[in-house]
């Protein structure tokens, strides 16, 4: 039985993850409870008002994770460990580092965003659509901070049944189609993972993950363990070709499932490749990494010229993201501190600006029920202050410097171009066709003449509508501007990833 170091646990004096997670899920279950045979106005406002109360609470829990958290120690920290299944050796283990810490409050954030994002537009079950939020917020959190591969197990598949609600009660006309196929999808991409992870049990006697990190495994078993994550790990992301479900779940989802999906959900995969494949197959992912960029890049070129052909906004950023987390995918596998660096940037500043583009299509919806580019048209001679905005997070979905947008893209291509010049090349066709797709549907929804009285009739944002896009947009500059506040954080756990892939786990 392998037992990894305990000097690589720091251990909590306060539960911050626990209260993490747990308090999101408590108050979203408090809001379904509470919020079951409302009638009233008044009733209604206390329901979105205890809603919005937990979300807040919940993310001012995370933030001593970020202001406690030692940027110089390169184990894990904050961690919480208690018996689960004794028999078993099932553990409650949580930690964080440097790979993980930043995405919790990003989770709890974005929650905050889209509790405010459906206050005036979810009418019917609303107890049910907050609390879904709130509770998919914990699990999420649970995915992030756990280090017990059983536990990481029920986390990242219970995620799927909130989402599966948010999509087919109260998303578009083909909503349950949606939701089945982005349900099936998930769910059986991740049964190969369950059998990875007894796999794993039975080697170390543990289902401690930094006791698989230090498992020795021949070449053979770490090929079939890599592929068997790579099963869950590249739907969730999603990669080409397991991404045909991402498009379908956008459109069909409401604004608020929409924002989480990308700005969270999808991160989820890309995570596990850094928890899971590249640690605890080194060999294998070195062994399999032209698989790896291969499959990156076509998701980079391809997609991005799919983008280009799409008539609806909503299919547009979906395909937009999926080219974007090509780019993450990519720099894990140039095994560079630049490059996995640079995917871990990517992935935090995809968080803000597809959350933001989702958030701008929503309240363009929302005033006129249609999401196809056709119908829109001189946005800006109405709406100033939304349009604005709206061609920032545009700008910044392209990649433009001084947004959170080009810092990723640009460290992932620098490390591409010192690995191959030409893999380098074609990441950076995503700077072309990211402001191709990007631009053509900012100049035909926001600028030129008014083009129908429907888009005349349009009211600028309201005040909710604007600070929520304001509080994305401060982030989404901050980043560009001081990223260095983003990465000395994860600087020390970066490298001992790449330390640790560069010793060989094969048996003596």
């Amino acid at each position: 039985m392998t037992e990894p170091s305990s000097s690589l646990l720091l251990a909590a004096t306060v539960p911050w993850l626990s209260l993490s997670i747990w308090l999101p899920i408590l108050a979203g279950i408090a809001v379904v409870i509470y919020g079951r045979n409302l009638q009233s106005a008044a009733e209604m406002l206390r329901l979105k008002k205890l809603a919005f109360g937990g979300s807040v609470l919940s993310l001012l829990v995370t933030l001593p994770l970020i202001f406690g958290f030692d940027a110089s120690h390169a184990g894990f920290q904050f961690a919480e460990r208690l018996v689960w299944i004794d028999r078993f050796n099932i553990q409650y283990l949580l930690a964080v580092d440097g790979l993980s810490v930043w995405f919790i409050p990003l989770t709890a954030l974005i929650t905050i965003i889209v509790i405010l994002a459906g206050w005036e537009s979810i009418q019917d079950r609303v107890a049910q659509y907050m609390g879904s939020f709130l509770i998919l917020s914990g699990l999420m959190v649970g995915v992030f901070s756990a280090l017990d591969g059983l536990l990481f197990y029920v986390f990242f598949e219970a995620t799927l049944i909130p989402m599966y609600l948010i999509i087919g009660i109260w998303g578009g006309p083909r909503r349950v189609y949606a939701a089945f196929k982005f349900f099936l999808y998930t769910l059986l991409g991740s049964l190969l993972t369950l059998v990875a992870i007894l796999y794993l049990y039975t080697a170390s006697g543990s289902f401690e993950v930094l006791a698989w990190h230090a498992l020795p495994l021949p070449l053979d078993a770490q090929i079939l363990l890599f592929l068997a994550f790579l099963m869950a790990f590249a739907v969730k992301v999603p990669m080409w070709p397991v991404h045909t479900w991402l498009p379908d779940a956008h459109v069909e989802a409401p604004t608020g499932g929409s924002v989480v999906l990308a700005a969270i959900m999808l991160k989820l995969g890309a995570y596990g490749f850094l928890r899971f494949s590249m640690p605890i197959a080194p060999d294998a992912s070195q062994e399999l990494a032209w698989l790896m960029i291969s499959l990156s890049l076509v998701a980079v070129v391809y997609i991005g010229l799919v983008a280009l052909v799409q008539q609806d906004m909503k299919k547009l950023v979906a395909y937009s993201s999926v080219a974007h987390m090509g780019f993450v995918t990519l720099g894990f596998f140039l095994f560079s501190p630049l490059g996995v660096q640079g995917a871990i940037v990517q992935m935090v500043s995809h968080g803000f600006v597809s959350g933001a583009m989702f958030m701008c299509i929503g309240v363009l919806y929302d005033r006129m029920h249609t999401r196809q580019i056709a119908d829109y048209g001189g946005v800006v001679n109405r709406m100033p202050k939304f349009s604005t905005l709206f061609v920032l997070f545009a700008m910044a979905n392209a990649g433009l410097p001084a947004t959170s947008g080009f810092v990723g893209e640009f460290m992932v291509i620098l490390a591409a171009v010192k690995f191959d010049f030409w893999i380098g090349l074609l990441a950076a066709t995503t700077l072309i066709f990211g402001a191709a797709y990007t631009l053509w549907m900012v100049k035909r929804v926001i600028f030129g003449e008014v083009a129908n009285d429907h888009v005349n009739a349009l009211k600028d944002t309201n005040d909710r509508e604007f600070w929520l896009l304001m509080v994305l947009a401060f982030f989404v500059m901050l980043m560009g501007l001081w990223p260095a506040l983003f990465t000395d954080l994860m600087t020390v756990s970066v490298d001992g990833l790449l330390r640790h892939m560069s010793v060989s786990k094969l048996p003596l």
